[in-house]
This record gives structure tokens, C-alpha cells and sequence, in this order.
């Protein structure tokens, strides 16, 4: 199990930030066109894993009074951590959080990261499936916003090099948190589900306040067509590691 959660904590970070860098080979034209589809890919990933997956799974183990309650002051509780913008889903060069200085997005990158490890070693240590699945969520929205991520710094100044080097270092996070985790909630067992709800509730955070809302700015038919296809596609990859397991 230990080998699972590194092989994927580290596709989830490393893997995320090199997609991300030769994402931006590619003319600013089709960018501009590919981010939007990534994004509904990703909103769809990050429900199903949530819906499908998480709190399912949470309320196998614990009463649902209690796993609702976590995911409901879970979503509190990033509400407030978005606020101080140690947890920012921005996906846009111009944005209030990206106003920031440049170790300000590296910092609260890696704090993020490091919360992803530990969602993805609870996952894998309920089955493989969904630990699977939730590493394909965490890797789906952390695409684009590593792109938004490498576009900030390059305009504050940064070189390629550097910035690739900063956001890799920030994106290894990943992986002490997930053995972290891994070491941690092998002797607590009683606290997996509720991780599992806190993540869920991430998911649920990240997906309806940071990611839909900017879909919401493309009005036209084809647009919304591309996004619901996608979003539910992106669902339905989820789906598919649930019925294989």
C-alpha cells in the first residue's frame, strides 16, 4: 500500500507541474482555448470523487450525522483559509490573490500540496480504487492551476528555469504529507473517515466556489455544451474506478 501512495502522491505533484510546464509550449491562442476544457474536466473529477467516493466511503465508517458535519465545517474552514490566501484556486493571470507576491503563491501552494498528500494516502488506505481516483482528481485540478501558477510567476519577474524549479519544490509537498498521513492514520484508524470528509469537502470547495464560477463567464451555447460534456466526463472517469472496485 505504502508503494501506491508515493508512486501517486508523486504523479499528483511532480507529474502535475510537468503538464503544467509543457502546457505552456503551446501558442497563448490555443491556451486560452484548452484551460476552460481542463477546468470542466477537473470540476467533474473533483465532484465524483467527493460524491462518488469520499463520503460514501466516510459514512461506511462512522455514523452520518458526524461524517455530514465534518464535510459541512470543512467547507467552512477552507472558506476561511481562502480568505487569508493560504488556499487560492485562482485561474487567471489577473486575479486579488495573485496580486501577491511571488513566495506568497509558493508558499500557499505547498501548504495545499501538502494537504493533497494527506487526501491521498486517507484514500488509499480505505481501498485502492478510490485512492486511485482521488489521485486522478487531485492531478486533474492541479493542471491548470499550475499553469495559472506558472504564469504569475513569470510575469513577477521570474525565469522559466527558476519558476519551474520554485513550483516543483513547492509541489513536492505532496509527498510528506501523504506518508505523514500514511504512518498516522495507520494507527489511528477511527480518524480516516473524517479525513475523508475533510477531503471531500476540499473537493467539494475547490469545484462549486473556485472552479465553476469561472466557467459561469462563458455565456455561449457552445461553451456551456463543452463544459457539461466535459464535467461529465470527468465524473464519469471517477465512476468508472468505483464500478471497476
Amino acid at each position: 500500500m505504502l508503494s501506491w501512495i508515493i508512486i501517486f502522491s508523486i504523479l499528483g505533484s511532480i507529474g502535475a507541474v510537468a503538464g503544467a510546464a509543457l502546457f505552456l509550449l503551446f501558442p497563448e491562442g490555443i491556451r486560452k482555448l484548452l484551460v476552460p476544457w481542463l477546468i470542466s474536466y477537473a470540476t467533474g473529477t473533483l465532484l465524483g470523487a467527493a460524491f462518488l467516493g469520499m463520503i460514501p466511503a466516510s459514512l461506511e465508517q462512522a455514523p452520518a450525522i458526524t461524517v455530514m458535519a465534518t464535510v459541512l465545517a470543512g467547507m467552512v474552514f477552507f472558506f476561511v483559509l481562502e480568505k487569508f490566501v493560504l488556499w487560492r484556486h485562482c485561474h487567471e493571470d489577473q486575479c486579488e490573490a495573485h496580486g501577491r507576491a511571488g513566495p506568497l503563491i509558493l508558499i500557499g501552494d505547498a501548504f495545499h500540496n501538502f494537504v493533497d498528500g494527506i487526501v491521498i494516502a486517507a484514500a488509499f488506505l480505505t481501498s485502492i480504487p478510490l485512492g486511485i481516483a482521488t489521485a486522478l482528481a487531485v492531478i486533474a485540478h492541479e493542471v491548470p492551476q499550475e499553469i495559472g501558477d506558472f504564469a504569475i510567476l513569470l510575469d513577477n519577474g521570474y525565469g522559466r528555469t527558476k519558476a519551474l524549479i520554485l513550483n516543483s519544490l513547492s509541489a513536492a509537498a505532496t509527498l510528506p504529507g501523504a506518508l505523514a498521513a500514511y504512518f498516522w492514520l495507520g494507527e489511528i484508524h477511527v480518524a480516516t473517515p473524517y479525513i475523508l470528509a475533510l477531503s471531500a469537502a476540499s473537493f467539494i470547495y475547490i469545484a462549486v466556489a473556485d472552479l465553476i464560477p469561472g466557467l459561469h463567464r462563458q455565456i455561449t451555447f457552445a461553451a456551456a455544451m463543452s463544459q457539461l460534456i466535459l464535467l461529465l466526463a470527468g465524473i464519469g472517469t471517477i465512476a468508472i474506478f468505483h464500478l471497476g472496485g
